[in-house]
Order: structure tokens, then C-alpha cells, then sequence
């Protein structure tokens, strides 16, 4: 598993996200990453909410799935 302090949140706008199809696809993207443990893409947010081991996986390799993935990071 992994300490409590490896463990993190954030908030990632995405901008490009236009029906249920494009949110689904983000966020399998993220969950299919290595040191996720939860993510939650919100299309009429346009943004993503996800927990994170932060020793497997940083934030700025989040940001770099989102335009892996074809859209925007806000």
C-alpha cells in the first residue's frame, strides 16, 4: 500500500470535453495510470477530482495524461 502522506488530491480543469463519451475517456485515462486510486471527471465541471499516491505518480503526470488524452489542463 502507501503512507497517508503519499497520498493526495487535486483539482485539474479540462478544457475540450464535450459530451458524456469525452468525460468517460478521461477518466479511464487516469484510473489507467499507475498511482491513481480514485477519479471522478465531472463534463458539466469540465474537470477531474483524483487521489493519488504521490510517490507512483505526480501531479504534473496527471496533467501531462489530460493532454495525452487530446484535450486542454486548466
Amino acid at each position: 500500500m502507501f503512507g497517508k502522506k503519499d497520498r493526495q488530491e487535486i483539482k485539474i480543469g479540462i478544457n475540450g470535453m464535450h459530451c458524456e463519451m469525452c468525460s468517460a475517456r478521461m477518466q479511464k485515462a487516469f484510473l489507467d495510470a499507475k498511482g491513481v486510486l480514485k477519479a471522478e471527471v465531472s463534463l458539466s465541471d469540465k474537470c477531474a477530482d483524483i487521489v493519488y499516491d504521490a510517490g507512483k505518480i505526480s501531479a504534473k503526470d496527471l496533467k501531462n495524461i489530460v493532454t495525452e488524452t487530446g484535450y486542454e489542463p486548466v
